[in-house]
């Protein structure tokens, strides 16, 4: 039994979910289940992740061992399978032994005809198998549909997104006079070498590949950090570069860029790829969202999949990306939502025209089968033909190794000679970089785009799509009244505006940071004049409303009042509050809201305050 669900978010985690569900479903008569994660990122992940509550009942398969004792194994297809017949230690097993196999990203090796990646599934053919994958493989030679079947389950990034499951995203393109009108050197001009550069005109194709125009990278490492400086310095980014060789430069001029903060913990910016054993230690501690280190990470290929990245709020492309599956790869790296660490949408920094790609239909349709056969081929052993063309093992263009085939962190996994020689690496000799500088480069245009729910970009202002959003949603100013004020959680109806693509953070920008979300919606919305939060709060201090309580309550309330004025109505409603000063100087978090009554009379004075705080709709 094979099923196949497509997950156009590119959620790994969402294995977790489903073998949880699964194990609900079919309770302890289902118990031993193989979980087959693409390379070592999902499988750490996995095993540190939500599967950490399996414990002593989890294991995962290395150094050729088969230990029966356990009810979930984790493995690898490198880690299970060998040249040599001994090496094969899934028939260490018996082919009944499992009663469930996931296929984590199971558009890579699972897809392909004539493997020996397939033989494990083919053996464990009693078992029910699921294939998950954000980026399904139909081509000419390779169908994720003709294996597992049709997808039994499909969610789109723009569902996920519309169900506040994912994060809306906005982009930023930045257009420089090199890349839009191309670069021809006068003549005579010499490379840093001093070789005269051959005369032709040089584009986006070039750069970093044939060609190096140092002032080009300089200024994306300045764009970059001039983003990163109006926003939070500490936003973790990635920064998906053409190769090995760019993205080590990029890291350096970042770096120069950012000397401060580099000057207080060097591992601020740092070049995570497959070469390189430093970075991919840090892999872990960048996509951890306690750790504050690494903030920017410069790479290539290795975290274009498998790198459940759950706080990146910045993706910076400076590759010329054409494969749909890539760019849904790269994509999935910002949208998973983390409220707690202020994770509610993600940018993309695009500085080579790649987000054109959400123009395409293919980027949120449904997976179409384009294998071809002859009409007089017989397709009753289909399964078993010769695959023409292997799924490379390394990068065409770098050399870097591929994340899940060379990622191999910490080697600790995959042995030696796993992967038979037979499969020859397609490597293309690229010519040598011809390195220049001297070149002026500037800006032709930035532009910022938002898109809407289903994936389109807002040609409108972002003010007037929000007034037509908003006036969509709440037809009259009374209806938003009671929507505002009805709701225990402000932060509800935030989350409500972001899934209509309107980042709020730009939207406060653009009209008056100083005012409340509620003056922003209503002005833009209903043409009410804004008040600013200080405004608000000085109203209610006017009214004398804190005299109704004791002085201990009292004090209390004109801390939130304050608290309100200068971070917003968002803090006010999280009893978390009561830890930091100054409400810590009034006891602890208990005693203060035994002072009225319990926390059911704390939150209720708290809802009263905030109906106060929105009595006066203008000055």
């Amino acid at each position: 039994m094979a099923f196949y669900t497509v997950l156009k978010t590119n959620l790994s985690t969402i294995l977790q979910q489903w073998v949880l569900r699964l194990a609900d479903i079919y309770g302890s008569g289902y118990t031993w289940k193989l979980i087959i994660p693409a390379c070592n990122a999902l499988l750490d992940q996995t095993r540190r992740g939500d599967f950490r509550h399996f414990k002593d009942k989890m294991t995962v398969v290395k150094n050729r061992m088969a230990d029966k004792a356990y009810e979930i194994y984790l493995a690898l297809y490198q880690g299970l399978t060998g040249i040599d017949e001994e090496k094969n230690i899934y028939k260490n097993f018996s082919p009944d032994f499992f009663d469930l196999i996931v296929v984590d990203e199971c558009h890579r090796g699972s897809a392909a005809d004539d493997n020996a990646w397939k033989n494990i599934l083919k053996y464990y053919k009693s078992a029910t198998q699921i294939g998950l994958t954000a980026t399904p493989r139909e081509t000419k030679e390779i169908s994720n549909i003709e294996y597992f079947g049709d997808p039994i389950y499909t969610y789109s990034l723009k569902q996920g997104i519309s169900d506040g499951f994912l994060a809306p995203y906005r982009v930023i393109r930045v257009g420089f006079d090199v890349d839009l009108e191309g670069w021809r050197p006068e003549a005579g001009f010499t490379d840093k070498d001093g070789k005269t550069v051959e005369d032709r005109i040089y584009n986006r194709s070039d750069y970093d590949k044939n060609l190096v125009i140092e002032e080009r990278r300089k200024k994306v490492a300045a764009k970059i950090t001039e983003f990163l400086k109006g926003t939070d310095r500490f936003s973790k980014t990635i920064v998906f570069c053409r190769d090995i060789e760019h993205a080590e430069a990029m890291r350096r001029e970042i770096s120069n860029q950012n000397a401060d903060l580099v000057k207080a913990n060097h591992k601020y910016v740092m070049r995570i790829t497959g070469d390189d054993s430093e970075g991919k230690k840090e892999l872990d501690n960048f996509i951890d969202p306690e750790m504050r280190y690494p903030v920017i990470a410069t790479t290539s290929k290795l975290m274009t999949t498998g790198v459940d990245a759950q706080t990146c709020k910045l993706i910076v492309l400076d590759s010329n990306i054409r494969s749909m599956t890539e760019f849904k790869q790269i994509i999935g790296r910002g949208t998973r939502i983390l409220e707690e660490y202020g994770k509610r949408y993600f940018t993309i920094l695009d500085f080579r025209n790649v987000t054109d790609l959400f123009a395409d239909t293919d980027f949120d349709g449904e997976p179409v089968r384009i294998k071809e056969v002859s009409s007089d081929a017989d397709i009753s052993s289909i399964e078993n033909e010769e695959l023409e063309n292997p799924e490379t093992l390394l990068d065409e263009e770098s050399g870097e190794e591929v994340a899940g085939f060379g990622d191999n962190i910490g080697n600790q996994y995959p042995q030696a000679g796993d992967v038979p020689p037979t499969i020859p690496p397609m490597v293309r000799e690229s010519r040598e970089k011809i390195y220049v500088n001297g070149v002026d480069v500037s800006i032709l245009n930035e532009r910022q785009m938002y898109f809407d729910q289903d994936g389109r970009p807002i040609t409108m202002s972002l003010k007037d799509y929000t007034r037509q959003r908003l006036l969509g949603e709440y037809t009259t100013l009374d209806d938003f009244l009671q929507k505002w004020l009805d709701s225990d959680r402000k932060e509800a109806i935030v989350r409500e505006l972001e899934e209509h693509g309107v980042p709020v953070d730009e939207l406060l920008k653009a009209v008056n940071r100083n005012c409340d979300l509620f003056d922003i919606i209503c002005h833009v919305a209903y043409d009410t004049p804004p008040l600013t939060r200080k405004e608000r709060a000085e109203n209610v201090r006017k009214r004398n409303y804190f005299m109704k309580y004791g002085e201990k309550s009292r004090k209390v309330l004109e801390a939130l009042v304050e608290k309100y004025a200068d971070q917003g109505i968002e803090h006010i409603e999280d009893i978390g509050i009561l830890r930091i000063q100054p409400f810590s100087d009034f006891g602890t978090p208990m005693q203060i809201i035994e002072e009225f009554g319990g926390k059911a009379g704390y939150l209720d004075a708290v809802r009263e305050l905030e109906g106060e705080i929105y009595s006066t709709l203008t000055g």
